[in-house]
């Protein structure tokens, strides 16, 4: 099979109904399945199967097949896969069931396989989710009663061991708490961990990959480890649906242990005083996928699963985003008046979305620059999320009929009471959902998180499911990763998509190229199109940045600056009065961007090129069909005028390249071997947005 055609085989979302067996419990027209028979339960699609030994429930893989390929993992020795304590008892009371679950606004159609059982005092329910067309398996788990044993996570110190002049010496000791493992035989497991970094503003390196041939027993950190057998590059991932790993609740210092083709995942993201008796405690989530060969197919298998977990509406989900706090104004200038005039602006712009930070609220938060507010106690003031009556004396209602009018949406900023875990979730779902039934107002910034114990996650999760469910899912959370203890890349993913970073011509930290080496860092790992990026308003704070520094903001293009967040959601980070009338020239550009974003969006967006680091040539690559898709290519400053870049293209192929927007001509290539392709730009600092075709 085809890189291209096992890429295609990812993007079916339905198929006719397959014949299962009689214990299968759906008859909806599916490619999923769960069947327990004769002691074995087999989950899986058209590209993926699990097989279990049912071990009362507590199940043991014994197999992992690759369908594209008819690859099979066969387990070297049987081990529960979960193993939430040390000396569990053996499980009992177990009990299957199957339910598909339909398509809404949130979630496209999956079938879920339920499994509970009893370890002693323990009662433990896993869901496992699948989905047509993905070559993963996702599983959510869930814990009640009382830990009868030690919860531990993490690994020995290798310097703690003996050396080894025995086989005897090699055993080590088990590790007690893992979500999950596959234990295959084989001497020749490559592996690699990414590990990723939110706070931004703290952190400009967000992901840190490392490889390396599994030897004795090894822990590394990170949300992400692939596993490929040297032998014939055939290979499996696992997903640890949690927020990074510096921020993980119980953190035991490692999320993966290796050992030979023995992979482990630990950290369960609780401890045992937050399972209780009286309800369900969700501990941190574990997709299995499965790859044929090749780095390509590996990404295509976990950006296919990415894809799943929320339903991307273009109506919803696509957003030309301005925001004005990236003007420093703080809340000193937003009022009506204000807010109507950035609005007609921000329209001529091409802006979708016009979003009102901080200041717009009553309540004064410790961030005004008018009076010395607090976050503290906030419901102390039942007021404290209606619209400042001096500034917004008609309410929100005049902003919001006149963005209607011009074809811009408003939308909020917001932060949750976080004292005592989030003890008011209620109340401020409430307040928003105010909002949104009063003005129609569907996109909230949510800032300042914390969610320092388990307590906080379960009741900042209530708040967020009861908008969805009362909103019907319109609603959309700008998740800001800024700072704080908050959810990362990979933990609540359903919700909306993620503000990235601070980035401040103020204070001269902004510089293009970093903001396009975070994108395209990320984007490997993360749906692009999840992330919203930001651009500046390049004629402020000249003088901040040395005279002599060629990465500065006043030597890019305007147009070259939107067009760095075009794999994203672009936003503009700035006020719109602020730009000189030269700035305006770039509405053609964003109309241009807008025709396509959804499109472009819908495709597996991964970065092409060289790392950028303002002398670069790099991009991204989105690939929408077997044949077609989009390439955003930039040469930043160097004299190269052109330059054979890395793509995703099968080599030989022959590609057409059709422009839509910057300074790239048409043109046909045949790819060159290492999926290499040239591209001409004739300007340093300039981009090329096009459409291909593979003929």
């Amino acid at each position: 099979m085809t890189i291209l055609r096992y890429l295609l085989s990812l993007t079916i979302t339905f198929f006719t109904a397959t014949l299962l067996t009689a214990t299968t419990l759906s008859a909806q027209p599916t490619t999923s399945y769960a069947t327990l028979q004769d002691g074995r339960l087999s989950i899986g699609n058209e590209l993926i199967q699990r097989t279990f030994d049912w071990n009362g429930g507590n199940l043991r893989t014994v197999r992992l097949t690759v369908k594209s390929t008819g690859k099979v993992f066969e387990s070297s020795s049987l081990k529960p896969d979960f193993v939430p304590m040390d000396n569990a008892p053996e499980a009992t009371d177990g009990t299957f069931t199957t339910e598909f679950v339909p398509e809404d606004n949130l979630h496209p159609s999956h079938l879920k396989a339920v499994v509970s059982f009893s370890l002693g005092s323990l009662q433990v329910r896993r869901e496992y989710r699948i989905y047509d067309g993905v070559p993963a398996i996702a599983c959510d788990t869930y814990l009640k009663g009382s830990f009868s044993g030690k919860l531990t996570t993490g690994a020995e110190n290798a310097a703690d061991r003996k050396n080894i002049e025995f086989a005897e010496d090699t055993k080590t000791r088990p590790e007690a708490s893992l979500l999950d493992q596959l234990n295959f035989s084989g001497m020749h497991w490559r592996c690699k961990a990414v590990e990723f970094l939110d706070v931004t503003d703290w952190h400009n390196n967000l992901v840190t990959e490392k490889d390396f041939i599994s030897y004795h027993k090894v822990s590394c950190k990170g949300n992400l480890l692939f596993a490929r057998d040297g032998l014939d590059g055939s290979g499996y991932f696992f997903l640890k649906e949690a927020p990074c790993s510096f921020v993980q609740l119980s953190y035991g210092g490692a999320d993966f242990i290796t050992d030979y083709g023995h992979i482990m995942v630990t950290g369960l993201g609780l401890a045992p005083k937050d399972v209780t008796s009286d309800c369900w405690t969700q501990a941190y989530s574990c997709v299995t996928g499965v790859y044929p060969d090749g780095e390509l197919s590996a990404l295509t298998a976990l950006r296919s699963y990415q894809k799943s977990i929320r339903r991307h509406i273009p109506g919803r989900d696509e957003m030309v985003m301005m925001n004005t706090w990236g003007d420093r104004s703080q809340d000193s200038k937003v009022n009506e008046k204000f807010c109507l005039e950035e609005i007609e602006k921000a329209a001529r712009l091409g802006i979708t979305l016009f979003q009102i930070d901080d200041g717009w609220q009553a309540g004064k938060s410790p961030n005004s620059a008018v009076a010395k507010g607090s976050f503290k106690n906030i419901w102390d003031n039942p007021d404290y999320w209606k619209p400042d009556p001096v500034k917004y004396p008609r309410g929100l209602a005049p902003i919001v009929e006149r963005g209607r009018e011009l074809g811009v949406q408003i939308g909020l900023w917001y932060n949750p009471s976080v004292q005592n875990d989030f003890e008011d979730w209620e109340k401020d779902a409430d307040a928003i959902l105010g909002l949104y039934r009063q003005y129609g107002i569907k996109i909230f910034k949510i800032d300042g998180l914390q969610i320092p114990s388990k307590k906080a996650e379960i009741n900042l999760r209530r708040l967020f499911n009861k908008v969805m469910q009362h909103s019907r899912g319109e609603v959309v959370f700008n998740m800001d990763a800024t700072a704080g203890r908050r959810a990362g890349y990979h933990y609540f993913n359903e919700y909306g998509n993620i503000f990235l970073e601070n980035r401040y011509t103020d204070w001269g930290n902004y510089y293009p190229y970093w903001t396009l080496r975070n994108l395209w860092t990320l984007s490997k790992y993360v749906p692009a199109e999840k992330l919203q990026i930001e651009f500046l308003n390049k004629w402020r704070n000249i003088s901040k940045y040395p005279s002599q520094d060629r990465f500065a903001p006043s030597n890019y293009g305007f147009d070259y600056l939107f067009a760095i967040t075009m794999a994203a959601q672009p936003l503009a980070w700035m006020e719109a009065s602020n730009l000189p009338e030269e700035a305006y020239s770039i509405s053609s550009l964003i109309e241009s961007y807008k025709e396509i974003s959804a499109d472009f969006h819908a495709g597996i967006i991964l970065p092409v090129g060289e790392e950028p680091s303002g002398m670069s040539w790099t991009g991204f690559q989105s690939l929408t069909s077997e044949s077609e898709g989009y390439m955003l290519v930039f040469r930043e400053d160097n004299d190269r005028e052109s330059c054979r870049v890395r793509t995703w293209f099968p080599e030989g192929a022959k590609v057409s390249f059709k422009p839509i927007a910057g300074l790239g001509g048409r043109f046909t290539a045949k790819v060159e071997a290492g999926s290499f392709v040239c591209f001409s730009l004739p300007s340093e600092n300039s981009f090329a947005l096009y459409k291909y075709i593979l003929k």
